[in-house]
């Protein structure tokens, strides 16, 4: 008996959420982010687990039509995602500029350089088939430099840390970091013209006139919107198709839909209700279905089995795990205590940063796609991102496990930036 593609799609959709949401269970039992058991679940789905027990089963389940319609549900999800990232991206409530600029500045600037070194060193075995040198060394430093909001928020909230000095300094560090990696994200796209889709000054204009029409004009009106419309339906489509629209330009003008959506995210009005209710709302579908939709299309594109018995893979895998985990803590950590922070907190903060999760699989998938990473490379980046997550959690019980809560870095708990949304979120979604 024939089955329709769109039987099989559900089938797909189905199986994904079933064993993602499990390994979510799991994961969160072992007092681990529910979100790394989703990824772990992608994986299982995937050619390195799945592909080697039951291949005819995965090649049946995963066909070619089925992976087209996930990986467009997937970036449906992944442009609402970076545009609820853009919304938490707050430097309003910054109290100690020279402290938190420091642990940008260092958090980035280390790993990112220490990145350089690495993917020069090993460009035969990682970049991708005709990538450019510039393109495919800049981004392999982008990547080892990022950390993930979503999943750092996670923590911090089971560390009950969230509302501390240091956990408001980590989360205020992370999210004007994920700022500044997708604007350099841009420049590389921009600048190295990966996608062949126009004059790289013509469209760094263009994006240079976005980001300004955005900061003068959309950022006003959407706050005049806020207040003048009261139908959450309403407001909901204006920033959904806010939201598409944006993606759609900068897919256009030679970057990634993804960049345009979380431009627009920034640009939200902050602390209105309206527009929180509306933020809950989409982020639970999102998290819930569409999110790991897009771990298991990772998942599908990441094979153990590259690293193989190839004993010299698998150090040049140990060398980028150690130096991202090392530039990472040294970078942000080190600089936090030379702006001041007390020595048992920068190291707190150092582990913290290591958390690169959703964020540096989302950098990963556009690096693979562009074709700046092969295959190789890509599964080296994913599995760094699982194994840096997987041991924040454990490091910071142990460092904290009798230490008290830290407020002192922003005054008193009452003067802490209440936790964002997409904190609150994550977390109450993985309950």
């Amino acid at each position: 008996m024939a089955i329709e593609p769109i039987t099989r799609f559900l089938l797909a959709v189905g199986a994904i959420l079933l064993v993602s949401h499990f390994c979510g269970e799991v994961l969160r039992r072992l007092r681990q982010p529910p979100v790394l058991g989703e990824i772990v679940g992608g994986l299982l789905l995937g050619p390195s687990v799945l592909g080697l027990i039951w291949p005819e089963g995965g090649a049946w389940l995963f066909a070619p039509e089925v992976l087209s319609s996930l990986d467009k549900a997937a970036q449906l999800g992944l442009v609402v995602f970076m545009f609820l990232l853009g919304c938490e991206l707050r430097t309003d409530r910054i109290e100690r500029k020279s402290l938190v600029g420091a642990v940008v500045l260092g958090g980035m600037g280390l790993p990112f350089a220490a990145g350089i070194g690495v993917a020069f060193a090993a460009s035969s075995v990682l970049a991708g088939a005709g990538a450019p040198t510039a393109g495919y060394v800049l981004f392999f430093a982008l990547a080892m430099a990022i950390t993930a909001l979503p999943v750092l928020a996670r923590i911090l909230v089971d560390l009950k840390l969230e509302r501390t000095g240091l956990g408001a300094l980590s989360v205020t560090s992370t999210a004007i970091g994920d700022g500044v990696a997708w604007l350099t994200l841009t420049l590389i796209l921009v600048g190295t013209g990966v996608q062949g889709g126009g004059n790289p000054l013509t469209t760094a204009i263009l994006a240079v006139v976005l980001v300004v029409f955005t900061s003068l004009v959309v950022r006003r009106v959407l706050s005049a919107m806020v207040t003048r419309i009261e139908s959450e339906k309403v407001m909901t489509v204006v920033l959904l198709v806010g939201a598409l629209a944006f993606a759609v330009m900068t897919q256009i003008l030679g970057l990634h839909a993804l960049l345009g959506a979380f431009l627009f995210g920034t640009a939200v009005p902050r602390d209105c209700p309206l527009v929180e209710r509306i933020s809950e709302q989409l982020r639970g579908f999102t998290l819930v279905v569409l999110l790991p939709l897009f771990f298991a299309l990772v998942g599908l594109s990441t094979s153990i089995g590259l690293l193989g018995t190839n004993v010299s893979h698998w150090l040049l895998f140990a060398g980028v795990l150690v130096v991202a985990q090392l530039t990472k803590f040294i970078g942000a950590g080190g600089a936090a205590r030379l702006a001041g922070l007390p020595g048992n907190q920068a190291i707190q903060l150092g582990t913290l940063m290591n958390c690169r999760g959703v964020t540096e699989l989302v950098v990963a998938t556009i690096g693979l796609k562009y074709g700046l990473v092969n295959q190789l490379g890509f599964t080296m980046l994913v599995l760094v991102a699982v194994v840096t997550t997987a041991v924040t959690g454990p490091v910071m019980r142990f460092l904290t496990r009798r230490e008290p809560e830290n407020s002192e870095v922003f005054g008193n708990q009452e003067d802490v930036p209440p936790r964002d949304g997409l904190s609150r979120s994550v977390s109450e979604t993985a309950k």
